[in-house]
C-alpha cells in the first residue's frame, strides 16, 4: 500500500474535505455553533483565511489560504475537530470510542488538495457553493445558510441566482 503524502506549501491555499464517521449524522449542522466557535478559536490562534466553505450535516468543504512561510494546516484541522468533539461532549452527546479510547466523531484523515491558480480557485470555489445543491439539501445554493455564498453575493462576486438553470416553459 502506498503511503499517502500531504503537499505542503508555506503560505499556500488549499481546498479540504473534512467528514464525520457517521455519514448519516446531522450534526455538523446541528452543532453549527460550536463548529462555529472552534473554528474561530483556531483560526484566531492560528491564523488563516477562508476563500470559501459550505457546512453540511456530515462533512464540510473549505479553501484556506495560510500565512507566508506556514504550511501547517493539519494542526489547525486537528485542533478545530478536537475543539468541536470537546463541545459535544460537554453537552453530553453521545459519541462511539475507537480501540483507543479516543472520540469517534470525525473520519480520522481528511481531503486537501493544492490550489494552482485562478481557475482552480474559481472551479472549487463553485464546487464549495454548489454542493448543498449536489447532496439535496437545497434547491438553489443560495438556500443553503451554512455557505460562504451569502457573502460572495453581498460583496457582488456572484447573483443570488448562480448555478439556477432558468425556468424551461413546456409547450
Amino acid at each position: 500500500m502506498v503511503a499517502y503524502r500531504r503537499n505542503f506549501v508555506p503560505g499556500g491555499t488549499y481546498f479540504f474535505t473534512l467528514t464525520l464517521r457517521d455519514r448519516s449524522s446531522g450534526l455538523l449542522v446541528e452543532r453549527i455553533d460550536n463548529l462555529r466557535a472552534a473554528y474561530a478559536r483556531v483560526q484566531r490562534d492560528r491564523p488563516f483565511t477562508t476563500g470559501a466553505i459550505v457546512v453540511l450535516p456530515e462533512h464540510l468543504h473549505c479553501i484556506w489560504t495560510l500565512p507566508e512561510g506556514d504550511s501547517d494546516y493539519s494542526v489547525r484541522w486537528r485542533a478545530i475537530k478536537s475543539r468541536f468533539t470537546m463541545a459535544c461532549r460537554k453537552v453530553r452527546l453521545s459519541m462511539a470510542k475507537d480501540s483507543s479510547g479516543a472520540y469517534d466523531l470525525w473520519q480520522r484523515h481528511f481531503w486537501e488538495h493544492t490550489i494552482r491558480d485562478e481557475r482552480d480557485f474559481e472551479n472549487h470555489v463553485g464546487y464549495i457553493h454548489f454542493n448543498p445543491v449536489k447532496h439535496g439539501h437545497s434547491a438553489r445554493p443560495v438556500d443553503w445558510s451554512h455557505s460562504s455564498i451569502h457573502k460572495y453575493i453581498e460583496r457582488g462576486i456572484l447573483n443570488a441566482d448562480w448555478a439556477v438553470a432558468p425556468e424551461i416553459d413546456a409547450p
